[in-house]
């Protein structure tokens, strides 16, 4: 029995003009079965994204959509206001690529689960309610302990682990996961992804999963239907597509993933003899303590401490690529903001070209944040929603007073080109909510390295990028590298983008780096365990 299917889809988004219709999806027809995985491909702003929001019915107001989508024969777009609301939740479950699009920054983690069964189960007790919701953040690694602590105090990839939770507590028939690992390492990714598709077959689950990861949809789907332009161009049994690609398209796709898996044989080039490095940590310490009631103040002689960076030492030398891996909530993007003073560190120093950031004041920091820049894991981070991609860009020039607007927006026109964001006359005046998520990343990526500076902190720079976006930005970041002679400190959970990009990784685990060095010996000697484990779940296109 077909459980969801989709028929000669068409979504067009509301436009001020009213010249033609564009057509972001664009005759789009697929149906899937009970316990059937199908994973959906391709590149940013395909409109893969679209069709999930088009099932949900959570396009845009004045949003125009032509064809069908019925789930268990009954027509989506029919439903009234209170059926939608049980729909959506207790009939299919959407998974966002955001996760911050689910959670309401003002409410614990634990009243997001308690909210989320009352409005749907009535009748559960309180009791019942929160036993239920502890099992559901257990299974995607959240410990009880955090269930009082807001999104804001959760790391990106922690955040995406309590969507995927609320997504489950309802026990849906469909799951439509947009981009769910995203911002995860690849072991907790491999068990969430396990664990989804293990309930795929325990409950006859349906689940469509959206992802520019190949080698992930390899893995854990049945079928694979590839979309370029609003498009489905291919479809079929996924060893079929990723053995015999058929269209010219998937065969690009395929190429680039399996470029970035490659093995780069260009010797220990991370033996660079620089005496002085650029950036200097020692013994640097980030403690949270986690607030509790007086009572337990009381009873308890021992704070509750969260070690987020527990004592971290390292060099890095100028016209480097450092890579940082590990998994979500081990500390990576907390020793990020630690070395740019976002958050003070509890103790240590943070050197940067010989000078300890840690002793600056406020607007020296913010004098040296002109040669220290930050790529963010989350775009929205740092665009303005209410500015143009024109004028997000422009904007750190002006700060710094490093050009009039004239040659600012003649930089940012050369910038924009250099993303690949063309033609740059379209791109400079659209707002951020008007871009893809791929999108909104290139204009992040433009706005960091508009003021040329000495050190570049990426912060899962290409997460939200497909496989052809993600090679072409990476190898772009590569020749500004070379160029301006860049340093990057490169944070990330894909072991196989911090291979092709990084000369060194650093392997951080519970806050401390357990394993530094070359990447070739990472890759083939690794030495820790948790080093080993990471590698072992990685997912490979190629055998």
């Amino acid at each position: 029995m077909t459980l969801l299917e989709v028929n000669n889809l068409r979504v067009a988004y509301p436009r001020k003009s009213q010249s033609e219709t564009i057509w972001a999806v664009d005759d789009v027809s697929f149906s899937l079965n009970p316990g059937e995985k199908l994973g959906l491909v391709g590149e940013s702003g395909c409109g893969k994204s679209t069709i999930g929001r088009a099932i949900m019915r959570l396009l845009p107001d004045g949003s125009s959509t032509e064809g069908t989508v019925n789930f268990n024969h009954k027509s989506v777009f029919d439903l009234n206001p209170r059926q939608l609301r049980q729909f959506r939740g207790e009939v299919v479950a959407l998974v966002f690529q955001d996760p911050m699009t689910r959670l309401d920054p003002l409410m614990t983690i634990g009243d997001h689960c308690l909210e989320t069964l009352k409005a749907h189960q009535p009748n559960l007790s309180h009791r019942e309610a929160k036993q239920k919701a502890i099992e559901a953040l257990d299974a995607v690694r959240i410990p009880a302990n955090r269930w009082g602590q807001y999104p804001h105090e959760f790391s990106g990839g922690m955040r995406q682990r309590v969507a995927i939770a609320l997504a489950l507590l309802l026990n849906p028939k469909m799951i439509v996961a947009d981009e769910p690992t995203t911002s995860l390492d690849v072991t907790v990714s491999a068990e969430i992804l396990t664990e989804l598709t293990r309930l795929c077959k325990e409950r006859s689950m349906a689940l469509l999963l959206i992802s520019h990861d190949l080698a992930m949809i390899g893995e854990y789907c049945d079928r694979v239907a590839v979309m370029y332009n609003g498009k489905m161009v291919e479809s079929g049994a996924v060893k079929s597509i990723l053995h015999h690609p058929q269209h010219e398209y998937t065969q690009s796709l395929l190429e680039a993933a399996l470029h970035l898996q490659a093995v780069e044989a260009n010797g220990d080039s991370s033996k660079l003899n620089h005496p002085q490095p650029i950036l200097r940590l020692k013994d640097l310490k980030q403690h949270f303590t986690l607030e509790s009631n007086f009572v337990q103040q009381l009873f308890s002689q021992q704070k509750n401490v969260i070690k987020a960076v527990d004592g971290i030492n390292f060099d890095l030398y100028p016209g480097e690529t450092l890579g940082l891996v590990g998994e979500s909530g081990c500390g990576k993007s907390t020793l990020s903001r630690t070395i740019l003073q976002l958050i003070k560190p509890t103790s240590g120093s943070v050197e940067f070209m010989g000078e300890d950031l840690t002793k600056l004041s406020r607007s020296q920091m913010r004098q040296k944040r002109r040669q220290l820049q930050m790529i963010f894991q989350d775009p929205h981070a740092c665009l303005n929603p209410l500015m143009t991609v024109g004028d997000s860009i422009a904007d750190p020039l002006l700060i710094h007073k490093l050009a009039t607007p004239a040659e600012a927006k003649q930089k940012v026109a050369m910038m924009l080109q250099k993303v690949g964001l063309t033609p740059v006359e379209q791109y400079y005046h659209r707002y951020p909510s008007e871009l893809s998520g791929g999108q909104q990343q290139r204009v992040a990526i433009a706005r960091a390295l508009i003021t040329n500076p000495q050190l570049v902190i990426c912060d899962e720079p290409v997460s939200m990028l497909d496989a052809t976006v993600q090679t072409q930005v990476l190898e772009l970041m590569l020749a500004l590298k070379a160029e301006f002679n860049l340093t990057y400190l490169f944070i990330t959970h894909d072991l196989w983008v911090a291979r092709f990009f990084c000369d060194r990784i650093a392997v951080m685990n519970g806050g401390q780096i357990v394993e530094l060095d070359s990447k070739e010996k990472i890759f083939t000697s690794p030495k820790h365990p948790y080093t080993q484990k990471l590698l072992s779940a990685a997912p490979l296109l190629v055998s």
